[in-house]
């Protein structure tokens, strides 16, 4: 049996993570929600790892659950369909909250979990052709797992139109609302997308990127008050402070790229 997961860490520090069931066209069950779990907790928590991106192997990105894994859960108990949703839930959290830089490149379908899986990566690249759909109210039920993450991404106007129709969108749509930044006519011109943006999220410093993913999950929907200017002030006082800040502004001072800096 193949496995579930590809995973690549080049010598730059890229880590590709491939998602590995194209004759089920990327689906999830519990074996792969828990490999993507670890997976993505022990990539963030490695020190050589500078961005992580997450593909699907073959024609599909992820149509979210698998069918037989969806028949398991109509016989759970209420309490059991729970903390099988917990488990769906803790696996999008280690993704949105890694510290490294997360890439969505959506090379096909990505329908309900691969829509999580792409609203809670930190950028997102789409073929044109790609197919979007949040289709759990045509099952009766609702999206509800994946949900602060995609609409975080793409808004509640939006979330209330494809929510509530469970309509297929292309890439062009999805980009339009937010849910990825970059489209592609081509796998190439996506390669080269890829590429453009690593090689600009390779010029930062680690730390920083970790620091400011966690500032924008802090400020995002507060209101500017004295809380979050006191809070803002200090964050940027100990970045100042902190080694890599130092670094970052020496360097500058002396006219070389920082120490992290992929152009040396």
């Amino acid at each position: 049996m193949a496995d579930n997961l590809i995973i690549d860490i080049d010598a730059r520090g890229v880590a590709t993570v491939t998602l590995n069931r194209a004759e089920k066209h990327n689906a999830f069950n519990d074996d792969v929600i828990a490999e993507l779990d670890k997976t993505f907790a022990a990539l963030g928590s490695n020190d050589a790892v500078r961005v992580i991106v997450l593909t699907g192997a073959g024609k599909s990105f992820s149509a979210g659950a698998d069918l037989n894994w969806m028949k398991q859960t109509a016989t759970y108990s209420t309490a059991d369909n729970k903390a099988d949703a917990m488990r769906l839930s803790g696996m999008l959290s280690t993704l949105a909250i890694c510290p490294k830089p997360t890439i969505a490149l959506v090379n096909g379908a990505a329908f309900g979990g691969g829509v999580g899986l792409t609203a809670c990566c930190d950028i997102g690249i789409a073929l044109s052709t790609a197919v979007f759909s949040l289709s759990e109210v045509k099952l009766g039920l609702t999206p509800a797992t994946i949900s602060p993450y995609v609409v975080r991404a793409i808004g509640a106007r939006a979330a209330q139109r494809y929510f509530l129709t469970g309509e297929r969108f292309d890439g062009i749509e999805a980009r339009r609302i937010g849910l990825v930044h970059e489209i592609a006519q081509t796998h190439e011109e996506a390669d080269m997308i890829l590429d453009g943006i690593i090689d600009q999220l390779l010029t930062g410093g680690p730390t920083a990127q970790s620091d400011c993913k966690d500032l924008i999950q802090f400020v995002a929907g507060q209101d500017i008050d004295e809380t979050i200017r006191e809070e803002t002030a200090a964050r940027i006082a100990n970045r100042r402070a902190s080694t890599e800040g130092q670094e970052g502004l020496t360097a500058f001072f002396d006219k070389r790229k920082p120490s992290w800096s992929a152009e040396q």
